[in-house]
């Protein structure tokens, strides 16, 4: 089967050199069958329209104060000083925006969490439901996503459990869209906390934290959050995730999460001890209509240059090739296939695409 789709790719991306060379611009088009690799000419269902290869992108993030968008600076100058590619790296709602904006050709490239791309792909969960948006194909892999929640020192909050017992009413979840602000308060209900969930991007509620608007803030972002750590600066907190019983209860309900142990002096100017958590893992992702040979230089690029993402922000420390392992669920581009079958990485057939099959 792998060799049969090699010979697929191989066919897909020679016939889009082809019409490249021989038209100088226009769409790639290629309609794979699922069974033999040949084109019926009448099954429509597995056939791409390849688009020519861009000269601008636009990146979907998050919100600011966020890793997505220090990270979404450091593809911008990966893409503009490796590909000559102009980019524009815009705030978002985080991966369910993302995913959405993708789908409707509002972004070109876009950074989602595991969850969100799980129930897109299968239009399950609250904000799929019934409704799959499976055009999205997944061209690297970046880094892991721990939730975990911080609060003022002064409001006794050191656990998820006090958060009840010391009679909190309103949480801090993130932006609507985001990660964070989709699955904390599922979170929360499944484990009765009785919290209503405010909504915003990480840098507004630590400033509403700061001025006391806020007791307790969950979060769900790459390591060390710099809102975090600014936060940190000027009040004492307390951050916690959650263990136990807890996390095998959320861990059953959402099996796309992880267990996850954040580091001792993750955050340089918080003292704190190992913290048990959950996490997801985020990747990049393109229509699935994006140019294959650009998709194939960028995550080249992409891996060849990991040194400067990491310079951008330490968590693509994490975003090796053999990471891209960590996703058994959703379909990855033709580009990218290309690039770690090159390198030897044996994909799972799960990650085909259906105009692969």
């Amino acid at each position: 089967m792998k060799n049969l789709r090699r010979s697929l790719l191989t066919i897909v991306t020679g016939f889009g050199l082809v019409l490249a060379t021989a038209c100088g611009s226009g769409n790639e088009t290629a309609s794979p069958s699922p069974n033999d690799g040949e084109g019926t000419g009448d099954d429509k269902s597995y056939e791409v329209q390849y688009e020519d290869a861009p000269s601008t992108v636009v990146i979907g993030t998050a919100s600011q104060g966020g890793v997505y968008y220090i990270y979404g600076g450091g593809l911008g100058q990966l893409l503009e000083q490796k590909l000559g590619v102009t980019a524009n790296v815009e705030v978002t709602g985080g991966p369910v925006d993302n995913i959405r904006l993708i789908t409707n050709g509002d972004q070109d490239l876009g950074m989602i969490t595991s969850g969100p791309g799980y129930e897109a792909i299968n239009g399950v969960g609250s904000e799929f439901e019934d409704n799959p948006h499976d055009d999205i194909r997944v061209v690297f892999p970046m880094y892991y996503t721990p939730f975990h929640w911080w609060a003022l020192e002064s409001s006794g909050v050191a656990s998820l459990d006090d958060i009840a017992t010391q009679g909190i009413s309103r949480t801090g979840v993130g932006p609507m869209g985001g990660t964070s602000g989709t699955y904390l308060p599922l979170i929360h209900d499944l484990l009765d906390l009785n919290v209503t969930p405010v909504y915003a991007g990480a840098g507004d509620m630590a400033s509403q934290q700061q001025d006391g608007q806020l007791d307790v803030i969950g979060f769900a972002a790459g390591l060390p959050i710099p809102a975090v750590q600014e936060l940190a600066a000027v009040r004492d907190i307390n951050l916690f995730g959650i263990d136990g019983e807890q996390r095998d209860q959320v861990i059953e309900a959402f099996p796309f999460f992880t267990p996850y142990t954040i580091a001792a002096g993750t955050y340089e100017n918080i003292d704190h001890d190992e913290i048990e958590t959950i996490a997801q893992f985020n990747f990049g992702i393109v229509h699935k209509t994006m140019n294959i040979d650009f998709v194939y230089e960028l995550v080249k690029a992409y891996h060849e240059n990991n040194d400067l993402l990491v310079t951008t922000h330490s968590s693509a420390q994490e975003a090796v090739a053999e990471a891209i392992l960590k996703n058994e669920v959703l379909p990855l581009h033709p580009g990218a296939i290309k690039y770690y079958e090159e390198i030897g990485i044996d994909l799972p057939d799960s990650v085909y695409p259906p105009e692969m099959q």
